[in-house]
C-alpha cells in the first residue's frame, strides 16, 4: 500500500476545511481530500448568508436568540465564541474577495431569517455559500505548501497505541492509485453532514457520515447524533434526488406559507423545527403532499435580484413564484450532532480534531438558528487551525470536553 507523510491531513473542501488550511502556518505541508470533486460539498449550497455582529448591542439578542432555536440546548460557551469571532471573519471573507451585497450608501447589507429578533444576515444574493466557498478554495490553491486533492475519499482512521495512549497518525484514503495511507502529525475531519443517508434531503448524497462511522470504529466520542434539522421549505418534486432547498431569507423578506385555501397557517419566522412541524400538520389537515410558499408580498426587484438563483430554478421546474405560490414541503438539512470535540476542534483522541457540520461543541443545540452554519464552520475551523499549531489554550476555560466514546 502507498504511504505519504503531511504535516496535516483535512478530510473536507468545505468551507471548514479550506479555512482550516488556509489559517495553519505558513509552509505547513497540508493535504485537502474530498470526496468528490470540490464543488460537490453542502457549503456551496448555502443560499441564505451567513450571520455576524454589525453591532456590539446586538450581541446578547443574538446570542438569546441562538439558546432559544436551540431550546437552550446549547453550549453558551461555544455560542459566544461564534458570536465573538464573526467580525474577524467577516473582514477576512471581505479581504479574499467574497462580494457581500451592500446597502446604497455601501454598507453590508443585512436580511433577517426565522427565528432572528432582527437582520444581522450578511449574503451575496442567493449564491452566499458559493461565493464563501469558492474565494476560500482559490484562496488554499495559491499556497504553494496546500494540495487540494478531489476524488480521494476518506475511509477509516490511522490509530497507533493502546487504551488512553491511543493516537490518531494518519487517515486512510483511496485516490485514483487506490488506497493510500496519509500520515500527519494532525488530522482534521471536515466531512459534513449525513443527508445521503435520507430519502428526501437538500444535502449532496454523497454526505453520509464516513467520518462519524470512522469515529465510532475507534471509539471516539460523538454526541446528538439524533440531532438532526429538517428545513421547512424545499421545493416539492416527484422526482428523486436532491431537493431545491428555498430559503428561508425568502420568508425574512416577506414570503409567506398558505394552505391549499390560500390561507396562512403559522409563524414563518418562528425556529425552524416549529415552522416543520406546522407545515407536517397542515399537510395532513389537507391530505395533500406540500404546502405553498406566496412571494406576493415581496417586490419583484427582489425576487429577480436577491433571489435570481431561487426564482430561476423554481421556473425551470415549472413555477413562478412572481406569478404563483409554489410548492414546498420539509426535507432533511443539517446534523446539530456529531464527532464531540471542545471549543478549538479537538476531539477525544489525540491528533484528531473535527469541525464544521461532522462536528458538535454543542453551539447549535438540538435546533440550528439560519444562517449560523457558515460561521461556524469558519469560526472553529479557525480555532482548530490555532490548536493544531500550538496557540490555542492547553485546557478552553468553559469548553465541552467529551469523556465518554458512543452517541449519547
Amino acid at each position: 500500500m502507498r504511504r505519504e507523510s503531511w504535516d496535516v491531513v483535512v478530510a473536507g473542501a468545505g468551507v471548514a476545511g479550506l479555512f482550516c488550511a488556509l489559517n495553519l502556518p505558513e509552509k505547513t505541508r497540508t493535504l485537502v481530500i474530498c470526496k468528490e470533486d470540490a464543488a460537490t460539498c453542502d457549503s456551496m449550497l448555502a443560499q441564505g448568508g451567513m450571520c455576524t455582529l454589525a453591532n456590539p448591542a446586538d450581541r446578547e439578542a443574538w446570542i438569546a436568540d441562538t439558546l432559544a432555536a436551540g431550546h437552550n440546548e446549547n453550549n453558551r460557551a461555544a455560542v459566544e465564541a461564534m458570536v465573538d469571532g464573526s467580525p474577524a471573519v467577516t473582514r477576512a471573507l471581505v479581504e479574499l474577495g467574497v462580494e457581500f451585497d451592500r446597502s446604497p450608501d455601501g454598507r453590508l447589507d443585512y436580511t433577517r431569517e426565522g427565528a432572528h429578533s432582527r437582520p444581522r444576515i450578511v449574503h451575496r444574493a442567493d449564491t452566499t455559500g458559493a461565493a464563501v466557498t469558492e474565494a476560500l478554495l482559490a484562496a488554499v490553491r495559491a499556497l504553494p505548501w496546500v494540495e487540494v486533492r478531489e476524488h480521494s475519499p476518506m475511509e477509516d482512521l490511522l490509530v497507533e497505541g493502546e487504551g488512553k495512549g491511543r493516537r490518531c497518525v494518519g487517515l486512510l484514503a483511496r485516490d485514483g492509485g487506490g488506497p493510500v495511507e496519509l500520515l500527519a502529525n494532525a488530522c482534521v475531519l471536515a466531512c459534513g453532514g449525513v443527508g445521503g443517508l435520507y430519502e428526501r434531503s437538500t444535502n449532496y448524497p454523497c454526505l453520509t457520515g464516513d467520518a462519524i462511522r470512522a469515529c465510532e470504529r475507534h471509539g471516539v466520542a460523538t454526541e446528538h447524533l439524533d440531532w438532526v434539522q429538517i428545513h421547512p421549505t424545499s421545493l416539492f418534486t416527484d422526482k428523486p434526488g436532491r431537493a431545491f432547498l428555498i430559503s428561508e431569507s425568502c420568508r425574512g423578506e416577506g414570503a409567506v406559507l398558505v394552505g391549499a385555501n390560500g390561507e396562512r397557517f403559522c409563524d414563518e419566522l418562528a425556529p425552524r423545527d416549529v415552522v416543520s412541524a406546522a407545515i407536517r400538520k397542515q399537510m395532513e389537515r389537507e391530505g395533500s403532499r406540500f404546502v405553498r410558499l406566496d412571494f406576493s408580498a415581496v417586490g419583484e426587484d427582489v425576487v429577480r435580484g436577491h433571489f435570481a438563483h431561487i426564482y430561476e430554478t423554481c421556473l425551470a421546474a415549472g413555477h413562478d413564484i412572481l406569478a404563483e405560490p409554489v410548492p414546498v414541503v420539509p426535507a432533511q438539512h443539517y446534523l446539530m450532532g456529531g464527532i464531540a470535540c471542545d471549543l478549538w476542534g479537538r476531539t477525544s483522541m489525540t491528533g484528531l480534531f473535527a469541525c464544521g457540520e461532522t462536528a458538535c461543541c454543542g453551539v447549535h443545540g438540538k435546533n440550528r438558528l439560519a444562517s449560523n452554519s457558515l460561521l461556524e464552520s469558519l469560526v472553529f475551523s479557525a480555532r482548530c487551525a490555532e490548536a493544531i499549531s500550538g496557540r490555542a489554550p492547553r485546557v478552553a476555560p468553559g469548553a465541552a470536553h467529551p469523556k465518554t466514546a458512543g452517541a449519547c
